[in-house]
């Protein structure tokens, strides 16, 4: 039953929001009394912070799924960008701008995870992108990781609208990428900005 509720919670809360879903809301949507779900979780925070956990799953798998399709580097990350768009484009009321404003420490939490996970992906791009004649083979791609997450992460700290981060985010991409590119890799990129733009 504990996973019917998170599965179901989390599906409402994607769907209207973290602060707009109320237990009521998913006791109704279940047919179970509200008391059954406290039975598992003491309070909405702690079915939340589960739910997140799985948002976090959800993410990655597609992310994972993107990757596999071998897309050159650049194109690799503007499809990432592009599934974040289409999966917020709720903007302000957006599941990811209701969590940073109401439950920040839980989204405090996530971002944390999302450093490690981040870390390991651009890292992977960037050597993907060095074999593909994409970027520069003399880059420290160290320093490079660290300065593209600390762009992201600090937008998303300092950005109260999710529409001005998504549009600010894409911004830092083409930053990045420019930062890294060869000529080759221009090309793309200008390739790439005409069809997001599009």
């Amino acid at each position: 039953m504990k996973d019917k509720i998170i599965t179901k919670a989390t599906e409402m809360f994607l769907k209207i929001g973290f602060k707009s879903v109320t237990m009521d809301d998913i006791a109704c949507e279940m047919c179970i009394s509200k008391k059954t779900i406290y039975k598992f979780f003491s309070n909405k925070e702690k079915l939340v912070e589960e739910s997140t956990h799985i948002i976090h799953q959800k993410i990655h798998e597609v992310i994972d799924e993107i990757v596999a399709k071998n897309f050159n580097a650049i194109e690799e990350n503007f499809e990432i960008r592009r599934l974040f768009k289409e999966m917020f484009q709720s903007y302000d009321n957006s599941p990811v701008y209701q969590l940073k404003r109401h439950y920040p420490e839980i989204y405090a939490k996530l971002m944390e995870s999302e450093i490690e996970d981040c870390n390991e992906m651009f890292g992977q791009n960037i050597r993907k992108g060095i074999q593909e004649g994409l970027y520069r083979p003399e880059v420290n791609i160290e320093a490079y990781i660290q300065f593209y997450y600390t762009l992201i992460f600090s937008i998303n700290e300092n950005t109260l609208l999710e529409s001005e981060t998504l549009q600010l985010e894409k911004e830092a991409l083409e930053y990045h990428t420019r930062a890294l590119a060869t000529p080759k890799g221009i090309e793309e990129l200008e390739k790439q900005l005409l069809k997001y733009n599009n």
